[in-house]
């Protein structure tokens, strides 16, 4: 059963200011904003990070779920992790048996999307989704429009290797997830729980930061860590050693894999 991580969305109530630093500091360029976003409350935009993405949604309305997230965490931080799959019906019916509440299934002309709620993920959303012709990672993807491979910059970043979920019990969501996904039983690494997907790895922390289970941070493929450090400063973002604080995400710089 294919399982890719796709796409990382972030939530804050500064989506222009949030969006220009992570241009500025990742060199990418905004794609799309989806104009379904508002229909949830929400303004929304997207940058191409290699063939996967970053979102940025903010409310725009009083009463949002993204609204109620950012009180909870005390500000900007990680919202959602968004799989593809073309399997989806398949994971809608086993996840209805799990007892994992369902909180959305979008249905738009080639493109379907699973969301279980958060309460019942640990924090974080968890979507699942396909869109029609997106078999390959070069092809298709809904929701950032038709036109996002022009928008492809690598000049520091060639894609997400993962997300970082904080909480009180990390093995213990890691295995949930684990279950929920279909995928291999978790492994123990360096105080952390890994769970594989095809094309990224899904580590369970310890929620040491304060702000209550969630998702904590992004591991980024990097080939010019010095390039971003000299723009995170500038732009008087917080570095430590080998990640970087933005929009109350820890933003872990990893050597891209083909070099």
């Amino acid at each position: 059963m294919n399982l890719r991580l796709r796409q990382v969305c972030f939530v804050s109530r500064r989506l222009a200011a949030l969006r220009d630093d992570l241009v500025e500091v990742f060199d990418l360029s905004p794609c799309n904003s989806d104009p379904h976003a508002a229909s949830f409350g929400l303004e929304n935009v997207l940058l191409p990070i290699g063939t996967s993405f970053l979102e940025i949604v903010s409310p725009i309305q009083e009463g949002t779920a993204a609204g109620r997230y950012l009180d909870k965490r005390n500000g900007d931080g990680g919202y959602m992790a968004i799989f593809e799959s073309d399997e989806i019906d398949r994971f809608r019916a086993h996840i209805a048996a799990s007892g994992v509440r369902e909180a959305a299934f979008l249905e738009y002309e080639g493109f379907n999307a699973l969301q279980m709620h958060p309460r019942d993920m640990g924090g974080p959303l968890l979507e699942i989704n396909r869109t029609v012709g997106g078999a390959s990672l070069s092809g298709n993807y809904h929701p950032a429009g038709s036109r996002w491979r022009d928008y492809v910059r690598t000049s520091r970043v060639q894609g997400l290797l993962g997300v970082e979920i904080q909480s009180n019990g990390p093995e213990a969501l890691a295995r949930k997830w684990a279950s929920i996904l279909m995928r291999d039983d978790p492994v123990s690494r360096d105080s952390e729980w890994h769970v594989a997907a095809d094309n990224a790895v899904l580590r369970f922390v310890k929620d040491n930061d304060g702000r209550g289970e969630g998702l904590g941070g992004i591991d980024v493929a990097t080939n010019d860590p010095v390039g971003i450090h000299d723009a995170a400063q500038r732009r008087r973002l917080r570095s430590q050693g080998d990640h970087i604080l933005i929009g109350g995400v820890r933003c872990y710089l990893r050597r891209s894999p083909d070099r």
